[in-house]
């Protein structure tokens, strides 16, 4: 019995060695699985601080576009709000003046009371121009109306 117990351990440690170098193949395999992931990892790694990079410097370049247009932009709104300014300025000078020419016609205009007193001999040829006058007079007025009415006038 000794002898079947002593054959009985020495088979069992043969079966648990075999095992442990078939345990130990496939651990070898993984291990060079791993190392070829780990390589291939590297790589990706790589490729991705390159692109990282590129980003940056891309990145950089915008920022520098930005602040380009950012500069352009605001002294063409400075300008334009200056335009702005000066066309609303004329506007109202040019609002001011057809008033003017608006009671400078009015009181060119004889009145209804000084008509019927002294009739005026007309020349046939200042009653066309009374009429221009009147009708530049009352197309001035009409604009500057319309121009107010818009709100362009100041």
């Amino acid at each position: 019995m000794n002898h079947a117990l002593g054959l009985a351990i020495e088979s069992l440690v043969a079966v648990l060695l075999l095992l442990t170098i078939g345990y130990c193949i496939l651990l070898n395999k993984r291990l060079q699985r791993l190392k070829a992931d780990e390589h291939s990892l590297k790589a990706t790694i790589g490729e991705l601080i390159t692109a990282t990079e590129i980003a940056e410097r891309a990145i950089g370049g915008l920022k520098h576009t930005v602040r380009d247009v950012n500069e352009n932009l605001g002294s063409q709104l400075a300008a334009a709000t200056q335009m702005a300014g000066h066309l609303k300025h004329q506007l109202a000078e040019g609002d001011a003046v057809i008033r003017r020419l608006s009671k400078i016609a009015i009181a060119a205009r004889p009145s209804s009371e000084q008509r019927e007193e002294a009739p005026m001999p007309v020349a046939p040829a200042a009653a066309p121009r009374s009429q221009s006058a009147r009708a530049v007079a009352e197309a001035a007025q009409a604009f500057s109306e319309r121009r107010r009415a818009n709100g362009l006038a100041a």
